[in-house]
């Protein structure tokens, strides 16, 4: 029975490597004859070609696929990270937004023979170097990300959103956050809201930065009062906190639209806690995949980002780069969607 290293025993030790020396060893064969074998390469005849294989096989040697591949000149692999909240510990892929890009990344990057190799994005910078990458995509950087620059610096190509716009060997592909947060903001306007509140993210993610940006800026166009409240942590329990902060504000606004992913029952129900009606009370859109959103009751009004034709359109432009070997910077603008349900229409409002 091996002592657990949690109880402050020894780690067992690792089973060793077999080498090719150990099948050369055990084949009877020199270490070029089994090399060649092994690989297809050489005047060998078939006998020794099975022999070599089959004491490779029975013995469980593998051969190092880093090397081989970089012999080869190139591994086929892709690195994927999602930058934002880097400094929290918190699963992505929790998020119906980041489920589906991840999802639709790879299988966008098999589609053209290539693996993604999810990157761990709180670990040290050099973690990743000793993968053999051939391109990686970086969803939601910092500003001035030092990952997009390690990458850039050893000519790796990346995909990233328009902060990495007019870097060589920088590819971006993001939305038009003016165009879709103007188009919930007038809807909303439009449906008789006076006060919209924002419930926004602490991160340094540039859809949040824009999306405040380009808010503020509606409000002074028109006169209005901006209520804005940030979230400081991912996740459902984060956004419902800080719309109880919104809420209880006394000047309350008779609007809301919820920048940050959410469980979208949970985010009536938490409205609901308050007394209020939706849309009678408070009309809501939320910017959300997640497509439980269109079964609530009512249905939630939702912003699509369109996770999946942003990493179908990032993977088409790194492929051609990878293809290529271009390091020119390319880019592209993905529309967003505004499904229209039940909880943005007040009867005598419009569309």
């Amino acid at each position: 029975m091996t002592t657990s290293p949690r109880s402050g025993g020894k780690r067992p030790a690792p089973v060793p490597r077999v080498r090719l020396v150990d099948v050369a060893r055990e084949a009877g064969l020199s270490k070029t004859t089994v090399s060649a074998a092994l690989n297809g390469t050489g005047r060998l005849s078939d006998a020794v070609r099975l022999h070599a294989q089959e004491t490779a096989r029975r013995l469980g040697y593998r051969p190092n696929a880093t090397a081989r591949l970089l012999r080869a000149g190139h591994a086929r692999l892709i690195g994927y990270a999602v930058r934002e909240y880097v400094d929290t510990p918190w699963s992505y892929m929790e998020s119906p937004y980041f489920a589906q890009l991840t999802s639709a990344t790879a299988q966008a990057a098999l589609a053209h023979g290539y693996a993604l190799v999810l990157l761990p994005t709180q670990s040290a910078r050099d973690e990743w170097a000793d993968l053999p990458l051939d391109a990686a995509v970086l969803a939601d950087p910092l500003a001035d990300d030092p990952l997009v620059e390690d990458f850039l610096a050893a000519r790796i190509p990346v995909v990233s959103d328009r902060r990495v716009r007019g870097k060589p060997g920088a590819h971006w592909v993001d939305i038009d956050h003016e165009i879709a947060v103007r188009g919930v903001l007038d809807h909303l306007a439009a449906g008789g809201a006076r006060r919209i509140g924002v419930i926004g993210a602490g991160t340094t993610s540039l859809f949040y930065e824009l999306a405040l940006t380009t808010y503020h800026e509606w409000c002074a166009a028109r006169g209005f009062a901006p209520l804005v409240e940030l979230s400081e942590r991912p996740g459902s329990r984060a956004t419902r906190a800080a719309i109880d902060v919104m809420l209880a504000r006394s000047d309350r606004p008779d609007a809301l639209f919820v920048l940050t992913e959410a469980n979208p029952p949970l985010i009536l129900e938490t409205i609901r806690a308050h007394g209020l009606s939706t849309p009678d009370d408070l009309l809501i859109v939320c910017v959300s995949d997640d497509p439980t959103a269109a079964q609530t009751d009512p249905p939630i009004t939702t912003l699509s980002l369109r996770p999946v034709e942003i990493a179908t359109a990032g993977m088409e432009l790194l492929i051609k780069a990878l293809e290529s070997g271009d390091q020119s910077p390319t880019g592209r603008t993905i529309e967003t969607r505004l499904e229209i349900r039940g909880t943005s229409r007040r009867s005598g409002g419009h569309d």
